[in-house]
C-alpha cells in the first residue's frame, strides 16, 4: 500500500476519531503536519517521511492496517493500558509479537470472554462500535436458575437499565438443568455490562459470558489467549458489515 494518504484518514486510522471529527482538530488549527498549520482537509501526507502532531503530542502515521481476532480470556481488561498493572488484552498482543499501535473494538468486561477485534483502523473501529451500524454480537450464557419461557420473550422485547430501554434482541434457550439456563444471545448493541444487567434485572444472575461470534463471523479454530490476523475473505466480511464495501 502507498505511504501517500490523506490527513484526514492517516488520523482516523490512529484512533483520534472519525474522519470528520479529525477534520474538526485539524479546523481549529490543532494539527500540524512537519511543524506546520494544516490548512486543507484533504492534504496529502506521506506516512514514512512527514510527521505530525496533535495539539502538540506525535502521532504515528501508518498507511498499513491491520485487524487482528483475539479470543480473550476471563480475567483480562479491554483496554490498552492500566494504571494497577493488571493484564490487558494489548499486553497480550504484545507478548505475541504485535509491536503496532492497537486499540480494541469496543470492550468485553474483566469476567466476559470471547472474540474481539484488535486494529489500528480508527475508521473502521468508529464504524463497527457505532449504533447505526447494529452489527450484531453472539453470546453464550450461563445464568442462575431455570428461565421461564416469558421471562425470556420479556428480556427479548427490551429491558429498562436506567430509564431507557434495550433495544429488542434475540433469545434461545439451549438447555435447562439445575446448574441452571444455557442461552444463545444475539444484540445489537453495545451498552456497559449490557447482557449482565438484562438478566439480573428479571432475576437471573450471569455466571458466565462468552462472546462466539461478530455478525456471521466465528473463529472456532482461535484458543483462549490466541491472536490471529483476519483472512482477506474475513476482512472483507467485517467491513462489508461497517458499511465500508
Amino acid at each position: 500500500m502507498s505511504p501517500q494518504v490523506r490527513i484526514n484518514s492517516c488520523l482516523a486510522r490512529a484512533g483520534l476519531g472519525s474522519r470528520r471529527a479529525c477534520e474538526d482538530l485539524i479546523r481549529q488549527g490543532l494539527v500540524l503536519v512537519n511543524g506546520e498549520s494544516v490548512t486543507q482537509l484533504g492534504m496529502i501526507i506521506d506516512t514514512e517521511r512527514d510527521s505530525v502532531t496533535v495539539e502538540g503530542n506525535p502521532i504515528e502515521l501508518r498507511a498499513e492496517t491491520l485487524l487482528l481476532a483475539l479470543n480473550k480470556p476471563e480475567g483480562v481488561l479491554s483496554t490498552a493500558s492500566d494504571g494497577f498493572g493488571r493484564r490487558t488484552v494489548i499486553d497480550i498482543a504484545r507478548e505475541q509479537g504485535y509491536r503496532q499501535r492497537l486499540f480494541p473494538v469496543g470492550r468485553l468486561d474483566m469476567n466476559t470472554s470471547g472474540i474481539l477485534l484488535l486494529t489500528n483502523d480508527g475508521i473502521l473501529a468508529n464504524r463497527l462500535m457505532h449504533p447505526r451500524y447494529k452489527v450484531e454480537k453472539r453470546y453464550f450464557v450461563l445464568i442462575e436458575g431455570q428461565i421461564e419461557d416469558r421471562t425470556v420473550k420479556r428480556i427479548a422485547a427490551g429491558v429498562d437499565l436506567g430509564g431507557r430501554m434495550t433495544q429488542p434482541c434475540v433469545i434461545d434457550v439451549l438447555e435447562r438443568d439445575t446448574g441452571g439456563s444455557t442461552l444463545d444471545v444475539r444484540i445489537r448493541e453495545g451498552r456497559k455490562r449490557q447482557i449482565r444487567r438484562m438478566f439480573s434485572a428479571h432475576g437471573h444472575e450471569v455466571k458466565r459470558l462468552r462472546r462466539v461470534a461478530l455478525g456471521d463471523l466465528e473463529f472456532p479454530d482461535l484458543e483462549p489467549g490466541r491472536i490471529r490476523p483476519l483472512t482477506t475473505d474475513e476482512e472483507h466480511r467485517i467491513r462489508r458489515m461497517a458499511g465500508l464495501l
